[in-house]
This record gives structure tokens, sequence and C-alpha cells, in this order.
């Protein structure tokens, strides 16, 4: 069984909504999903620990496809 984690409230530009989501990683550090919100244009992180109602914006104004994150935590957006 799965669990949803984020943008549970149907497609939208709301903190607790996304809009077309082109990629995903996992941060095993902070225990969230960066998300490409690409059709809100931003990076967003949510939270995966149950409670959580919204993400928080980590870059905006950006046309982006895809993400990855380096050893040293060095997130690359693309």
């Amino acid at each position: 069984n799965g669990q949803i984690v984020a943008g549970d409230n149907g497609q939208g530009n709301g903190l607790h909504q996304l809009n077309h989501p082109s990629d995903v990683l996992i941060d095993k550090e902070t225990d969230s999903l960066i998300i490409c919100d690409w059709g809100n244009g931003r990076v967003v992180r949510w939270s995966r620990r149950s409670g959580t109602t919204q993400g928080e914006i980590l870059i905006d104004n950006i046309d982006c496809w895809g993400l990855v994150m380096d050893e040293q935590r060095n997130l690359y957006v693309s």
C-alpha cells in the first residue's frame, strides 16, 4: 500500500499542491522529497514525515526538468 506525501490536494500552485512535477529525489539526511515542480516553475521540498501538509520552496522562478544531488548534498537542477 502506498501513502501520498506530496500534492494530495489536486493540481495547482499552492504550497500544498504540485503542477506537472517532472522529477523527484529523496534527501535521506532530511527525510524529505525534493520535487521539480515544472508547471509551477519551482523546486520544492516535502517532508516524508506524517502530518506534513505543504511543501517548502527551495528555488522559485526556474524552468526545471531534472534534479541530481551529489555526495556533498549539492543540488543540481537542469
